[in-house]
């Protein structure tokens, strides 16, 4: 299925989101709209087992939100546009399956707020840069991006980068832990894009339990907030669950048999 602004497609239990409003995919709050029914979508679809997001073309994976909506929309349409990337990009984040960002461009100021959303983050060698630079626009990072990148790099860096307000490639965005890989065009005679697609399938059925991929990212995105035991019962409930499933009795009958699991996904 193609949107006026996100392209979703599912290939091999893998759903692609791929942001496509050119030249630089900016986001407005009817491209959030549709983000929304695309993570709702792949939700509810059992045949899905990880989101992968993605900016179409080859320059930008999303360079933010697009300005020129922003300066001709009123002061309560701004604030509601952030509540709604808010409950977008949450639901994204509690959505019990892993979601990877393949950054193949420039990921800047909201591009950056949208990935960091994400679990994983993959980059392209060469391709582009990321930061938060809105204090230059005499405003801050308004869809998250004061929260998750201060949860990524620590209270410190995080300011420090954001009042700097510049760009850094993804080379440095790996090492302050924004980025988690950053991977050459082509590698042993693949692509990137071919890299990016066989690691999300990695964690699809056969080859992994993507029920028990999901809860542990539950585990840690609902625990991260509350008491330590608070986060401990929910790590009991989210086993228990797993403890039911047919994947766990699978897991468990292939090691006591020394043969590799068939995971099936339920």
């Amino acid at each position: 299925m193609s949107g006026n602004l996100i392209d979703y497609s599912v290939d091999k239990g893998v759903a692609i989101f791929a942001l496509n409003d050119p030249p630089a995919n900016t986001y407005t709050y009817e491209m959030n709209r549709e983000l929304d029914e695309c993570i709702l979508r792949a939700r509810m679809d059992d045949d899905v087992h990880v989101i992968l997001l993605r900016g179409a073309g080859d320059k930008f994976f999303s360079a933010g939100a697009n300005i020129k909506m922003l300066s001709e929309v009123t002061p309560g349409f701004k604030y509601y546009f952030c509540l709604h990337a808010n409950e977008t990009l949450n639901r994204l984040e509690q959505t019990p399956k892993l979601v990877i960002a393949a950054l193949n461009g420039h990921t800047v100021g909201g591009g950056l707020e949208i990935a960091m959303a994400a679990d994983i983050r993959i980059a392209l060698k060469g391709a582009g840069k990321v930061g938060l630079p809105e204090v230059t626009l005499g405003v801050l990072p308004g869809t998250g991006g004061t929260q998750r990148l201060s949860r990524l790099v620590g209270k410190t860096k995080s300011i420090q980068l954001m009042v700097e307000g510049g760009l850094f490639d993804f080379e440095e965005a790996e090492k302050l832990g924004v980025v988690n890989y950053v991977w050459a065009a082509e590698e042993n005679g693949k692509t990137w894009w071919d890299r990016v697609m066989e690691y999300a399938w990695s964690f699809c059925p056969p080859n992994k339990a993507a029920k028990a991929v999901g809860r542990i990212k539950r585990s840690v995105q609902s625990g991260w907030e509350v008491p330590l035991e608070s986060a401990l019962a929910i790590e009991r409930e989210l086993q228990q669950q797993l403890f039911q499933s047919e994947d766990a009795k699978e897991g468990l009958g292939a090691y006591n048999q020394k043969r590799k699991p068939a995971f099936a996904g339920k």
